[in-house]
């Protein structure tokens, strides 16, 4: 039987918690083109900028109006459905298509908005070592996808047809599900309209309590996180990870909770690879060239979790206090998506990461107590 992906996970858990919303809010569609350039984050992926990459992309997207009192704590968001299409022009990297699910914060009497996407996406011409072996940036077909989009936006200029236009970060990658996994980063001008479906409804104002009166006690974390993964040498073998996590967090208002903890994890495609680099490379690892070398490493972290009704934003930056092999440098992070299932248990998925190279995406379930 073939075993989900955590990238399935990842569309599945978000969605979940936008199909909660039961009101009737008001739409609007956006459709946009974008320009702009591959960001030439190594060496070795230099070879595949020869174009500036192009596209478009659809957005369908449910407004809130303070109905609940999240929608009050953070302006009123959007949250919606987008499609995207780029063009990497460039023969190895073909074109990508990406679904995703996001959030549009407003700023500046709602003028400015800030879009946070996180999705799946498919590329055209994967990694092949015989038809394709130059396109380093994705072994698998299916990847992963995450954007944020800066912009100016007017709503309802020209009866309900309005403009947007501004700046978009749009980053494809496999997490290191299999090799090879450098992954692209486009940096993009985008140009688009947008069209209301419906009347505008007026902002429920209630009077909230100041953020002063939230109290909480500190609550302790278990989490759980599994997936597949390979290491940095194609054909390895793909090896399932569990990764565990104790902390304890503090709420420091509605929005925000600061954690402190510790991970363990047991990263089996460490295992095959210490033994591919004892024999392969053992110059390079003179004092790690024994193939039983430890493969488990302990790490502490500090993090930031930001609450949005029952879904959360965690980033975490860690350091390895144990980490026997010398592997990758020695600070990690994990930046990841949550949902309260009820109100002390959670599910989610996180991307981990050393500084710009993916190692793992993580699928999580967790208690909070």
């Amino acid at each position: 039987m073939r075993k989900i992906s955590p990238l399935y996970l990842l569309l599945l858990t978000v969605a979940f918690s936008f199909s909660q919303e039961k009101e009737k809010n008001a739409t609007y569609i956006d459709a946009q083109i974008f320009r702009g350039n591959i960001i030439k984050h190594a060496d070795y992926v230099g070879h595949l900028i020869s174009g500036h990459p192009d596209g478009v992309f659809v957005g369908f997207n449910w407004k809130t109006h303070g109905k609940k009192e999240w929608q009050q704590i953070y302006n009123y968001p959007d949250y919606g459905l987008s499609y995207q299409y780029i063009d990497f022009k460039n023969k190895s990297l073909g074109v990508n298509h990406a679904i995703g699910v996001h959030y549009n914060f407003y700023f500046l009497k709602r003028h400015l908005m800030l879009r946070i996407s996180q999705g799946i996406g498919m590329t055209s011409n994967p990694y092949d070592k015989e038809t394709n072996n130059k396109n380093n940036a994705f072994g698998t077909k299916i990847l992963d996808n995450n954007y944020f989009l800066l912009q100016y936006q007017k709503q309802n200029l020209f009866d309900k047809v309005g403009i947007q236009v501004g700046l978009m970060l749009t980053h494809f990658s496999n997490g290191r599900f299999k090799a090879p996994n450098s992954g692209i980063n486009t940096f993009a001008l985008n140009v688009g309209l947008n069209y209301n479906f419906d009347e505008e409804k007026p902002f429920i104002k209630d009077s909230l309590p100041p953020n002063s009166s939230f109290r909480e006690r500190i609550k302790y974390n278990i989490a759980f996180r599994t997936g597949r993964s390979e290491g940095p040498v194609p054909r390895l073998g793909q090896r399932q990870f569990y990764h565990i996590g104790l902390y304890a967090d503090k709420r420091i208002g509605r929005k925000s909770a600061l954690q402190l903890g510790t991970d363990i994890f047991f990263s089996r495609y460490l295992r095959d690879y210490i033994k591919f680099v004892s024999i392969a490379f053992p110059q390079d690892h003179k004092d790690y060239a024994d193939p039983d070398t430890d493969y488990k490493r302990i790490g502490l972290f500090v993090g930031h979790e930001l609450f949005i009704n029952k879904v959360s934003v965690e980033t975490q930056f860690g350091y390895y206090v144990y980490k026997p092999f010398d592997y990758e440098i020695d600070i990690y992070q994990r930046v990841g998506l949550k949902y309260y299932v009820y109100k002390n248990c959670f599910t989610g998925v996180g991307l981990k990461t050393h500084g710009g190279r993916a190692e793992a995406i993580e699928a999580t379930i967790g208690i909070r107590l």
